[in-house]
């Protein structure tokens, strides 16, 4: 299974989660080296305040311009943490939300994120500003690698329909 021809698109309503992040700005680039530090970060935060880690690591992002995103690393958890150096609150937002299982490498992610947004502009909505990644799977994990690549759950908020005349149904 490719990412142009991957799992099913569903319209779902989220539940919003309470999260622990570490946050950036970063270009597309930098973000390998961003991530393991701040899952570790976050990690050790949530294990220094008590707290349980309720889902897979996720990262969050929001386009700040044509080559930036403000970016939030970090883990579901049970309960609102407190800062710890560069961890923070923070939270996944509820609504609605379309999702969809990329099955591959991550230089592949561009084209499910380009389904979704198919998806979304024949139906008639409005992608929200800020969407995320949960990941199913680790990489490095050959015991539970899945054989065609990664899983990733690919999270895009919907915001509204779209104005009438711009390309809905």
């Amino acid at each position: 299974m490719t990412a142009t021809t991957g799992p099913e698109i569903t319209l779902v309503d989220t539940e919003p989660r309470v999260t622990a992040v570490v946050c950036g700005r970063l270009r597309p680039e930098q973000l390998p080296g961003f991530l393991g530090p701040a899952f570790q970060a976050v990690a050790a935060a949530v294990e220094r305040q008590g707290a349980h880690v309720t889902g897979p690591p996720f990262t969050a992002y929001r386009a700040v311009g044509d080559r930036e995103f403000d970016v939030e690393a970090g883990f579901p958890v049970a309960a609102r943490i407190v800062p710890d150096g560069s961890v923070r609150p923070g939270e996944l937002p509820g609504g609605q939300t379309v999702e969809t299982i990329h099955i591959g490498p991550y230089e592949t992610l561009p084209e499910t994120y380009g389904r979704i947004l198919d998806w979304l502009r024949v139906r008639g909505l409005q992608p929200g500003r800020r969407m995320w990644e949960s990941y199913l799977t680790d990489p490095d994990d050959p015991e539970h690698r899945h054989p065609e690549g990664p899983q990733t759950l690919v999270v895009q908020p919907v915001e509204a329909e779209l104005p009438a005349g711009t390309g809905g149904r």
